[in-house]
């Protein structure tokens, strides 16, 4: 049984545009396919980064990857998370009619404002979404400072 079409050219008498918004489309969800350092979709993983007074929280969607082809490494100050997302199914064994899952590569890099001590990453995968908690250093608690405030015209240099 095959299905029906998506796209029918009878609809074009009533919208003559159609044709050239489906290809525009079709550009768009294609850009950089085959291209892992372009790849929109699987290039890089959605982050949500958050502080808090002891520690720098970083979330990333990574629905369908498995806990083995995930990678979170200290490169310096910078926190990088890369691994891959692999495929299911061969294209061949079925007739595609939309396609617009992504696989392959990703890479993202976060700097962080302050160098991590050891042992002050720790890394979970549940559900698809990736939680790592940077510890702060103690020297990287903020401190608050008061400014004394001086009445008057600032001096004159040289004075």
């Amino acid at each position: 049984m095959r299905l029906p079409a998506l796209w029918s050219t009878r609809d074009l008498a009533t919208d003559p545009f159609k044709l050239v918004r489906r290809e525009m489309e079709d550009v768009f969800r294609n850009f950089g396919q085959g291209l892992s350092a372009l790849n929109i979709g699987a290039g890089g993983p959605a982050l949500n980064i958050a502080e808090t007074e002891g520690a720098i929280e970083v979330t990333a969607e990574l629905p369908g990857v498995e806990d083995r082809d995930v990678n979170v490494s200290l490169d310096g100050n910078r926190l990088v998370i890369s691994g891959e997302k692999k495929q299911e199914t061969t294209r061949d064994d079925k007739e595609w009619h939309v396609e617009e899952r992504s696989y392959g590569s990703f890479y993202r890099a976060v700097s962080l404002p302050f160098s991590p001590e050891d042992g002050a990453i720790a890394a979970h995968l549940d559900k698809g979404v990736l939680h790592v908690t940077v510890k702060k250093p103690a020297a990287a608690a903020p401190s608050a400072k008061s400014i004394e405030i001086k009445t008057g015209a600032p001096p004159k240099p040289g004075a």
